[in-house]
């Protein structure tokens, strides 16, 4: 076996591209909910199932192989290209800002296996592999260079900032030059972007819910849709949901119009929660309308408890950003 890709599930058009033996599509959402543990991110990259286990390992998401057939199943990642005489790997990662999050993680893991590491490339993606059609992605000419050890350096320290309990370490990634990495402050910006805004308490992705709506894009399909109007490069459309529900809930709700029955539907019951909100119509309230006209701030009237990398934002513990001065406000 000669070439292996690494990439996130945006390149999962990759797999029927022709430009490797095996595509890896890595799944993991990084930019919301709780980070996996380092333990659960060992055991799905190494293999082998437990009893009572129902975790997603990497080797799920690779089908049976014209040379090695199914040989992959129930081993580890690293392990399997060792044993297989995998002579590339390349790692296909677009700008989007979970995909450059999975890059960094998967250069500090592979840092510490020195038999392979002299086998990876970094493939600079500088374009939407989600939307890439096939031709593209056959065809496209994508620069390569190979991985050094400042380039795990920083996969490493980006990586542990990322997974600290506040982001200050982000912030101060800002100030840096990683220029072999292109496109990773881009996205750690727009991912601070997504913290309270210190005006109107609310993340660019909920701003730009709430400026939608008051246009009249009262829809959820036309708001939630891949590339459609609210164009976010951060959450996906499984992620929105949560976000428009905490704009619509809690004391002084800025969004009128959800469903009420969302309420009262486990958060697995993707079915139920989809026809709730087709049948929503969406409008925002007066405090909504202030919000929006930065004459509330949304989070001194609500109460919020979400995860921003390893960082818990609470009312207590309200780490906010400036976007127009870039800059990082502490609690």
């Amino acid at each position: 076996m000669k070439r292996v890709i690494l990439t996130s599930s945006s390149g999962v058009g990759l797999t029927y591209a022709g430009r490797a033996d095996m595509v890896v599509p890595l799944i993991f959402r990084f930019v919301w909910g709780p980070l996996p543990t380092s333990h659960h991110l060992e055991d799905y990259l190494t293999g082998g199932y437990y009893r009572g286990d129902p975790e997603v390992r990497w080797s799920d998401l690779v089908g049976r192989l014209p040379q090695t057939g199914l040989a992959h199943k129930e081993t580890g990642l690293v392990w399997f290209c060792e044993t297989y005489g995998v002579e590339f790997i390349e790692l296909w990662f677009d700008p989007e800002p979970n995909s450059q999050l999975q890059l960094i993680w998967i250069l500090d893991y592979l840092r510490s296996h020195p038999s392979i590491t002299h086998c990876l490339r970094l493939r600079r993606v500088n374009f939407d592999l989600r939307e890439a059609d096939g031709p593209q992605l056959r065809d496209r000419t994508v620069r390569e260079s190979e991985i050094a050890e400042c380039d795990f350096e920083i996969a490493n320290m980006a990586w542990e900032a990322y997974r600290a309990p506040t982001p200050e370490l982000c912030f101060g990634l800002l100030t840096r030059d990683l220029p072999r990495l292109p496109f990773l402050k881009p996205a750690l910006e727009a991912l601070l972007a997504e913290l309270p805004s210190p005006i109107t308490g609310l993340g660019a992705t909920e701003a730009r819910l709430i400026e939608l709506i008051a246009r009249g894009h009262n829809r959820t399909k036309e708001l939630f849709q891949p590339g459609g109007l609210l164009e976010t490069r951060v959450f996906d459309q499984w992620e929105l949901g949560p976000l428009l529900e905490g704009l619509a809930s809690g004391p002084m709700p800025a969004v009128a119009g959800l469903d009420p029955k969302l309420a009262t539907l486990a958060p697995h019951d993707a079915r139920g929660r989809n026809a709730a909100y087709r049948r929503s119509r969406l409008s925002l309230t007066e405090f909504g309308k202030a919000v929006l006209e930065g004459r509330e701030d949304f989070r001194r009237h609500n109460p919020i408890r979400r995860w921003w990398g390893g960082t818990l934002l609470t009312n207590e513990r309200l780490w906010r950003w400036d976007r127009e001065r870039r800059l990082l406000i502490a609690p």
